[in-house]
């Protein structure tokens, strides 16, 4: 197997490349180019903006609208076909502006992309379009640059990129030329290697290009992106049964209707109108309507909440999310370097001036601190212990310097001391500044160095995941004309160890524990260090002291991993580190084949697959690249953690809301089906005429349905266990509820019907026409909470629902009081007497449901 580029010596690399140190020629670049193809991202062809509308329209529960459309305008029904054909317009096109949006993920990872690049071609340095680059050529980097191509390097001088976008590395990594022996090294650990559209921080290099387009990193990203379709929502799943069900359901009670009504003598043509209105009655049409208000109105709530909703089925995925898969770097942790733990040997003043003069961070214009990453932690530490850099420069001016190179891991500094002395500060790695240190600094002075106790606290440090850095000192007569590192980087006096690292935001342990309150399993996933990782783990709660070693993975286990194994272990594994782009969609998919439904946090290039393919995908509003938001179906506006936690309370309350519609609705429709169907069974004439139904249905499904879209969350909305994955939208009792209430709607109806009839009211088609649509009103109030007596809630806790209630009320006295409404909707004044039955009639629904309530309650 032939060795990867970062493997082989600077020397094999470019003989593997066939190219040198001076560059291809220009007619190698082209044969190259003609090969190989332009350093660009290549795109699918996409669906044409009229097929993407026609989708639309492929959902069964459209087309069983479309279907109650057609039937309406046939009927006689404009304003029902007008009504319904709105709906599933205004559902094409949500659907379709939401998939036009998607289509704009790669569009943003094309933005990454340098536009132009220093090459040497011919020995001669020339700027071309990044375009042109082929694998072979030498490219000239320096700080500012976008890498333009995976670039193996072949110089590079104190050479630092930005990586954090592809692979979750909060600091820029500093680069080498050494081989390194790993084949299966990740992506971050690669130190020999710069990738495409990361960015140079500091320091030159030259290098060649190993891979150009879609063969770089950033390209297999592009593919990946390219290659997963987006998951169905659960509404969308459970809806698509829902749909099916009901359709075969209401065809074959409307055919039986009209056979029963047929043979008792019924006119046919009557019967025929009657099954058709029936069939058009009992279809939810105003359910997408509903759909599409609530979560509407719930990602309105969630922007001033900061979490804003690019795709409006998102909103109520996040009720049924499982597991949230959350980047570490910029989502759980502040994506900025602080210093979190120090030692010392006791002489706390010149260690906290060595972090703050021996430092190259500095104050910008608009007064934040510009620097390295490291430095700017040292400097915020200094300055919050009282040692300004500014302040102290004046008094201690800095005269010399040897920079810090990848070779002796140290910098130092030189300052003029107050009483005339130089003195020397060297800081880098811990074990490098104990080789030079003879002496270690105490209150008391200069004492013996016991170069193993410092050792053990340097690995306690880093055992919390910290970075550690040493500081020493050394005092000098004047400067020293030898300023190289052998000559004055030894008999050095130790200061002490100041421990970094990228802290958790102060809510992510909250955040973290209410999403296990909520039954929400949270997993971190990181491209970083997995002793990093298991640290901040720790402290925001991912991991408890009862999980083991096998709640870590790192991402060379999870390669080495057979699939089948994987799966078996993967719902038992909470931190993974050191992970590549593909292996974050693997660990998604993996979740998501055990039945779990995954929400997939992230701010990085590394991100937009997974964030794709998971149930829900969340980005980063502030740290997020463009392509990670594109690829997203939710933005965290201020990055927090905690905002998922509020948008999965607001997806909890919206289902809560869709299934009170749905209860709400196929209970008062399976009630008019109930009273047309029984009563001719029990000797009785047909209860209702065609527009009865229709306007039953009109009047009830419209304003009061939709008013339960503004229903508040129920107060114990974040105790409960996530909804299973596989629910059915029936479960919890609701498709018991639909048929007893609707029974006894339909017995309510049929009782009146008989009473009317039998003591001899003519107005008892009028009085079976009001209790049917009064009933519903009654049942309306009492489904506004599962268990909660409305008399606990208030009436005025929802609004809109009385306005819609009272309306409906008004409207239906009007079609049974104003005289010019009496012919069209075939309806007679009711008697006083008449009025009062019919209305306690109506209200026997809403205590049977409130009596259902209290029994639940006291069990």
């Amino acid at each position: 197997m032939t060795p990867r580029p970062h493997q082989q010596s600077v020397d094999e690399a470019l003989a593997g490349l066939k190219t040198s140190s001076a560059g291809l020629s220009g007619g190698e670049a082209a044969l190259r180019l003609a090969r190989h193809g332009a350093n660009e991202l290549v795109e699918k062809k996409k669906r044409t903006l009229f097929s993407m509308f026609l989708d639309q329209f492929r959902d069964f529960m459209i087309l069983v609208l479309i279907a109650a459309a057609v039937v309406s305008g046939v009927i006689g029904d404009p304003e029902d076909a007008v009504a319904i054909a709105v709906i599933v317009v205004l559902n094409a096109a949500l659907g379709f502006s939401q998939e036009y949006r998607a289509e704009k993920a790669m569009a943003a990872l094309k933005k990454l992309a340098a536009a132009s690049a220093t090459v040497l071609r011919g020995g001669a340095a020339m700027t071309i379009p990044a375009a042109g680059l082929v694998p072979g050529d030498v490219v000239i980097l320096q700080a500012g640059d976008i890498v333009p191509a995976d670039v193996r390097l072949i110089e590079a001088v104190r050479f630092t990129v930005e990586e954090a976008a592809l692979t979750g590395e909060s600091v820029p990594v500093e680069k080498r030329t050494e081989a390194l022996a790993d084949a299966d090294l990740a992506v971050g650990d690669r130190r020999n290697m710069a990738y495409k559209s990361t960015f140079v921080t500091h320091g030159r290099a030259t290098a060649a290009v190993a891979a150009t387009g879609m063969k770089t990193e950033l390209g297999r990203i592009a593919a990946m992106l390219q290659d997963e379709d987006e998951v169905k929502t659960p509404l969308q799943k459970r809806l698509a049964v829902f749909g099916k069900k009901i359709a075969v359901a209401v065809l074959a009670i409307c055919a039986v209707v009209f056979i029963v009504g047929v043979i008792r003598g019924e006119p046919t043509l009557l019967m025929l109108l009657t099954a058709i209105s029936l069939a058009v009655a009992a279809i939810p049409e105003a359910l997408p309507a509903v759909i599409t208000i609530s979560l509407a109105l719930g990602a309105q709530k969630m922007v001033r909440q900061n979490a804003l909703i690019r795709k409006l089925p998102a909103v109520e995925t996040l009720g049924s999310v499982t597991y949230i898969c959350s980047d570490k770097t910029g989502t759980l942790t502040l994506n900025k370097m602080a210093v979190e733990e120090t030692w010392t040997g006791g002489a706390d003043p010149l260690f906290w001036r060595a972090l703050a003069l021996s430092n190259d961070a500095r104050v910008g214009a608009d007064g934040g601190i510009i620097g390295d990453p490291t430095e700017v932690a040292l400097f915020q530490a200094a300055r919050k212990n009282g040692f300004d850099k500014a302040e102290l420069e004046l008094a201690f001016p800095r005269v010399a310097e040897l920079p810090f190179d990848s070779e002796r891991k140290l910098m130092t500094t030189f300052h003029r001391w107050d009483d005339g002395r130089i003195v020397s500060f060297t800081k880098g790695a811990v074990e490098n500044v104990l080789e030079r240190s003879v002496k270690v600094l105490t209150p008391r002075g200069e004492a013996d160095l016991d170069a193993s106790a410092v050792l053990r606290e340097s690995d306690r440090i880093a055992a919390d995941g910290l970075r550690a850095l040493g500081f020493a000192v050394r005092f000098w007569d004047a400067l020293p004309d030898d300023l190289s590192p052998e000559r004055v980087e030894t008999g050095l006096v130790l200061l002490g160890i100041a421990g970094m690292m990228d802290p958790p935001r102060p809510e992510a342990r909250e955040a973290v524990a209410l999403c296990k309150a909520a039954g929400i399993k949270p997993v971190m996933i990181t491209g970083d260090h997995p002793l990093t990782a298991r640290a901040i783990a720790r402290r925001i709660g991912i991991l408890e002291d009862g999980d083991g070693e096998k709640a870590v993975m790192t991402g060379r286990e999870l390669e080495r991993l057979p699939l089948g194994e994987f799966e078996e272990r993967v719902e038992h594994i909470r931190v993974y580190a050191r992970v590549a782009p593909e292996q974050k969609l693997k660990i998604v998919k993996a979740l998501q084949d055990r039945g779990q439904f995954v929400a997939m946090t992230g701010d990085g290039v590394n991100d937009a697959p997974a964030l794709k393919r998971a149930d829900i995908g969340v980005a980063m509003g502030i740290t997020g690249t463009d392509v990670s938001k594109e690829a997203s179906h939710m933005i965290l506006l201020d990055d927090s953690f905690i905002t998922i936690v509020k948008a999965v309370r607001e997806g909890r309350r919206i289902f809560d809301n869709i299934r009170k519609f749905i209860k709400y609705a196929m209970t008062g429709n399976s009630g008019e089906i109930w009273t047309i169907f029984l009563a001719p069974f029990l000797g009785l004439p047909i209860p209702l005429l065609p527009i009865h139904i229709l306007w039953v249905n009109l009047v009830t499904d419209g304003l009061p349905g939709l008013a339960l879209a503004a229903e508040p969350a129920d107060s114990d909305i974040m105790k409960r266990p996530p909804r299973h994955p596989q629910e059915s939208i029936f479960a919890h009792g609701l498709g018991a509820h639909i048929v007893w209430v609707g029974l006894l709607i339909g017995a309510v109806s049929i009782i009146t019907q008989a009473w009317s009839i039998t003591t001899g009211h003519a107005h008892w088609q009028t009085m079976v026409f009001t209790v049917l649509c009064l009933s519903q009103m009654g049942h309306v109030m009492a489904i506004r909470s599962e268990r909660e007596s409305l008399f606990t809630q208030g009436l005025l806790s929802n609004k809109p629902i009385l306005g819609a209630v009272l309306i409906t009320f008004i409207l239906q006295l009007a079609t049974i009081y104003v005289p010019f409404l009496n012919p069209i909707f075939k309806t007679e004044p009711l008697t006083l007497r008449e009025l009062a039955f019919t209305l306690a009639m109506s209200s026997s629904v809403f205590a049977a449901v409130e009596l259902e309530k209290w029994v639940k309650r006291r069990a």
